[in-house]
């Protein structure tokens, strides 16, 4: 299970992947703005920021810093809608998908990150409360 930061303005789109990662077994932590995400992503330590593409070309999004081994991924919701990007964040981004059209895209890509990131010994488990010893 992984941690996906997902950053967008859309309530229903927001709430629609939320629910397609936890279906698949991962985490989503939604918020609404760049200055939110920037905020909570030193703490939630996120595998996968999920950016709507919009925010994405707004000048602040270039004070927000992934966690290392952090991928980012944008979306949207229109196939027409691209706006310009940085070429920073081009070659930042390791995928650009049209949801809810691509959202099986979205699932696979999420669970090959976090597949890679176990492998390679950069996974953080978090042990549930439950199981914790006391």
């Amino acid at each position: 299970m992984s941690t996906t930061l997902v950053i967008g303005s859309d309530e229903s789109a927001l709430e629609g992947i939320a629910q397609v990662l936890a279906a698949a077994g991962h985490r989503a932590h939604v918020v609404r703005s760049i200055a939110e995400a920037i905020a909570v992503q030193a703490e939630i330590r996120p595998l996968v920021a999920l950016v709507e593409r919009r925010l994405a070309a707004e000048p602040d999004f270039q004070s927000f810093r992934l966690p290392p081994g952090a991928a980012l991924v944008l979306y949207r919701d229109d196939p027409a809608a691209t706006p310009a990007l940085p070429t920073t964040v081009q070659r930042l981004t390791i995928a650009d998908l049209v949801l809810p059209l691509e959202r099986q895209r979205l699932v696979t890509l999420v669970q090959r990150l976090t597949e890679r990131a176990v492998a390679s010994g950069r996974a953080r488990i978090d042990t549930p409360p439950e199981n914790r010893a006391v």
